[in-house]
């Protein structure tokens, strides 16, 4: 067993001399922080969350997100420890300064609004393409009464739905509010299906040992591990080490070893199997991939 290198003493006031605690917001079961005085206290703990939300500006592009920014279950669990996080009450929220339920009845009071002018610009388009589909076909004094008689019954029966009512996207703070469906289907069960407490309690050691040497962490999902393992702020570095925690007791087959191993290499990443020890400390083994014999 070897350690990960430039071992760092944990700092350990990082977090007791912060005083800005930071507002999480929950969707269904998932932290989001969506105040930039949050992120910035954030970021200054060390800690980087994921970036979910689109730009106003350039709301169709993927390289580049914004607000709101998901947080680890390791990194709520830390702030939370240090009582660095505090949940924000559903009904008192605040963006921008301003009430969340004033703003959900001023979007309401907007669609009203809005429907009400679609309404009258949908019954002047009907009217005109009548009026110019009776005129051009028939002349004379009864197609005029016939044309009179059917404006009269559209201007009476005439009825514009709202699902036909065109609406304008939010693309600065968009939400699953007004759209159960999909609410439904991205449901988040947190932390994640199928990890029992015992994989949590070894994933957040890691994390909270690794973050206390000063290594930064995100999510390294699409690289076959637990935690990517930066050695500073990852706007300024590469990840160093994919992080996989495993149970010490627990077997891994050979061929999956030798599969982490040679996509760490791949990606000229080093691999770090975690295991929490029976003392509580975390014990590391580095991989690296040296070709077949």
């Amino acid at each position: 067993m070897e350690e990960p290198p430039n071992r760092k003493e944990p700092p350990d006031c990082e977090y007791k001399d912060s005083s800005h605690v930071v507002g999480v917001s929950l969707c269904d079961s998932a932290p989001l922080l969506w105040r930039v005085e949050d992120l910035r206290a954030l970021r200054s703990q060390g800690l980087v969350g994921a970036l979910l939300g689109s730009l106003p500006r350039t709301p169709r592009q993927n390289g580049r997100l914004g607000r709101p920014l998901l947080l680890l279950p390791e990194e709520e669990r830390l702030l939370t420890e240090h009582q660095a996080a505090a949940a924000l009450p559903a009904g008192n929220q605040h963006i921008g300064g301003v009430e969340l339920g004033l703003l959900v009845k001023q979007h309401q009071e907007d669609q009203r609004r809005s429907h009400e002018e679609q309404s009258i610009l949908a019954l002047k388009d009907r009217k005109s393409a009548l009026l110019h589909a009776m005129t051009s076909s028939h002349t004379g004094s009864e197609a005029e009464e016939a044309l009179q008689r059917r404006l009269e019954v559209l201007d009476h029966n005439f009825t514009f739905p709202r699902s036909a009512l065109v609406v304008q996207l939010s693309t600065a703070r968009a939400g699953l509010t007004y759209c159960p469906e999909a609410r439904a289907f991205l449901q988040a069960d947190w932390p994640i299906r199928g990890q029992d407490s015992l994989r949590r309690d070894a994933r957040y050691q890691v994390f909270r040992d690794l973050r206390g040497q000063g290594f930064y962490l995100t999510s390294a999902g699409k690289f076959g591990g637990d935690f990517l393992v930066y050695p500073g702020d990852p706007l300024r570095f590469h990840a160093h080490f994919v992080a996989v925690c495993l149970s010490l007791e627990e077997s891994v087959c050979l061929l999956d070893v030798l599969a982490v191993a040679r996509l760490g290499s791949n990606v000229k990443k080093t691999v770090l199997l975690c295991s929490l020890g029976t003392d509580g400390q975390v014990l590391y083994t580095s991989l690296q991939w040296s070709g077949m014999v």
